[in-house]
């Protein structure tokens, strides 16, 4: 074979891998949002006979002889065509790792585990979800034995979601923020608290929707592309390639605040997914870079262009143009006040930017001392509640508004938590550069998101997963990452409003 004829079995390696990713990316939104609830077994079943196809795609002779062939001439390819190889070539060394009938059970397993955490949810039980999620801990194990035998297990599953991420950097980070997070949130809990009655009310979910696509609009989300659908717990998801993406939120009657933030949320990561170079399409350089990248878009237009004064401001009239009897009486102001409101909470998605990381903190402390074997799964409820009250100094009253509100670890996502406490970090600092060249808050008073998207799609979005995460973040920072603009935004922004 020459080098022609391997990229061209690559590519067409690629496309074909990407076409089973599809169809199990629509099973899996189709899960979450709309499938019947007793049809877990049936999905079990196709994604069993899907995973089995990807494994053998990803680990056969062939694949296996041209990725060995092209790493043996990788001078003689291009930037792109090098990191495609890399990637590819890294990843199919991983799976060979992994035995088939492994790699088999725990995608089964997991399409179970969704169907149990909804039901165990529902019921507050967390007794219900405990066989399924022992299973899904002892998986990580396993996996990170296989792949990775000289790394701490979870600093293996860090790795997989952040690349270059370690216990010890999480240790690190997590006591740069404690050590002037929580002197602030003391300074707010002893002055005057803001009233958020604004927000509460009954708010009827077909209003809510009309608000949330007319947010995906403000922010430049192309809905052709995107579609808005509902679930239990938002997610985003990329159906084959970015030209395809779904987001998801949850109304709540009682508090249409929680969906608009969650449809800003998903809604960065969306822009993210869709805008990575059309040359891109079907390969594995589509797409987010790493979980920390795409949650500092999350996060980044969730918070600090969402929560805004600016924002705020201009999206006010559509707010009361959406809930006209709700918001009689109210201002501008006194919505920005309500959404900013800081409170030790239960619910880590309804968090305010102040608290919000010390939710992060319990999960990470959680998965590191259970993967470490320091922490049996039955215990985790037990725990959880112990380090809610002493990290938020808040009592949970039940296991749906405790161990199980989230879904990350029913879909197996071991090590993902700390990249929204990442994300947040890296958003702040992207903020800052960002300002040398775009007058961020005219754009927000206009509603004018053009020239905040452009900056991020030619700084982070269209690189895809071109770049490493840290190169792509020193590049577009022009220096290396520091979480100090992070705390300084958050004791600048809530001093103001709690005059402090």
């Amino acid at each position: 074979m020459n080098l022609q004829e391997a990229l061209n079995s690559f590519n067409a390696w690629q496309n074909k891998l990407s076409a089973y990713n599809h169809a199990m990316s629509v099973i899996y939104y189709d899960a979450a949002t709309v499938a019947p609830k007793k049809t877990a077994a049936n999905r079990a079943h196709a994604l069993g006979i899907l995973s089995e196809e990807t494994y053998k795609l990803s680990t056969g002779d062939e694949i296996v002889s041209v990725l060995e062939f092209l790493d043996s001439h990788k001078e003689e390819l291009n930037e792109k065509e090098q990191r495609m190889v890399y990637l590819a070539y890294k990843g199919m060394k991983e799976m060979k790792k992994i035995p088939i009938e492994d790699f088999i059970a725990y995608q089964e397993l997991l399409v179970k585990a969704d169907d149990v955490w909804h039901k165990a949810k529902e019921d507050s039980d967390f007794e219900l979800f405990r066989p399924v999620l022992e299973e899904i801990f002892e998986y990580n194990k396993k996996f990170a034995k296989y792949c990775a035998p000289e790394k701490h297990p979870y600093d293996y599953c860090l790795d997989q979601y952040e690349k270059g991420l370690t216990m010890e950097k999480c240790d690190e980070f997590f006591a740069t923020l404690k050590a002037r997070i929580v002197p602030l949130i003391k300074k707010i809990g002893e002055a005057e608290q803001v009233d958020d009655s604004c927000i509460h009310g009954d708010f009827d979910e077909l209003s809510q929707e009309k608000f949330s696509l007319e947010l995906m609009k403000i922010m430049g989300i192309d809905l052709g592309v995107c579609g808005l659908g509902t679930t239990e717990h938002p997610f985003t998801t990329s159906i084959g390639s970015h030209h395809d993406v779904r987001i998801t939120t949850h109304y709540q009657r009682d508090n249409f605040a929680s969906s608009m933030f969650s449809v800003i949320h998903e809604g960065g990561h969306a822009l993210y997914d869709m805008h990575s170079d059309d040359e891109f399409a079907y390969t594995n350089l589509d797409g987010g870079v790493s979980m920390g990248i795409h949650e500092s878009q999350s996060r980044f237009y969730e918070n600090l262009l969402g929560r805004s004064e600016a924002f705020v401001n201009y999206v006010f009239p559509k707010v009361c143009e959406c809930f006209p009897n709700q918001m009689k009486g109210y201002t501008a102001h006194d919505l920005y006040k309500a959404i900013n409101l800081v409170t030790p909470s239960l619910i880590r998605t309804e968090a305010d930017e102040v608290t919000y990381c010390l939710h992060v903190m319990v999960r990470y402390e959680l998965e590191k001392r259970v993967m470490s074997g320091e922490l049996e799964v039955k215990d985790l409820a037990n725990e959880w509640n112990k380090l809610y009250k002493e990290y938020l100094g808040v009592d949970v009253p039940n296991d749906r508004e405790g161990v199980l509100q989230d879904s990350h670890w029913s879909g197996g996502s071991v090590g993902y938590f700390p990249s929204y406490a990442l994300g947040s970090a890296y958003g702040a600092h992207l903020l800052h550069k960002m300002r040398e060249s775009v007058d961020i808050e005219k754009c927000l008073a206009e509603g004018n998101f053009e020239p905040i998207n452009e900056w991020n799609r030619e700084h982070i979005w269209k690189y895809g997963c071109l770049k490493n995460p840290d190169e792509l973040l020193r590049e577009a920072l022009g220096e290396e990452f520091d979480p100090m603009y992070f705390i300084d935004y958050l004791e600048h922004k809530y001093s103001k409003i709690y005059n402090i």
